[in-house]
């Protein structure tokens, strides 16, 4: 997979240091594999979630949020971060606009 926009990853990362090591997992799976539907997903992240255009992923144990658009694409395969929070900032559901 292609991931885009991780830089909303790193930006996250450098406020909560404990999340680096669990983000770095979720990424160097993602970028190992290749995805061609939500259950090939869920093989990998069984814990991953759907809400409307969305893919949410738990990381760190149920700590953190990775929000995120997948493009299943024939040729290429996108993730598209959408925000990376908290699981109290995720409770909020204000991320919930973003996926239309």
């Amino acid at each position: 997979m292609k991931i885009i926009n991780h830089e909303k990853i790193d930006k996250f990362v450098k406020k909560h240091a404990d999340a680096r090591e669990p983000f770095a997992r979720w990424k160097k799976i993602a970028e190992d594999v290749t995805w061609h539907s939500h259950e090939d997903v869920k093989k990998d992240f069984p814990a991953a979630d759907r809400y409307k255009t969305c893919t949410i992923f738990d990381i760190g144990g149920n700590k953190y949020r990775l929000i995120t658009k997948i493009d299943y694409g024939i040729e290429v395969q996108i993730v598209d971060v959408q925000e990376a929070m908290t699981h109290a900032e995720y409770n909020k559901d204000k991320w919930k606009s973003g996926c239309k």
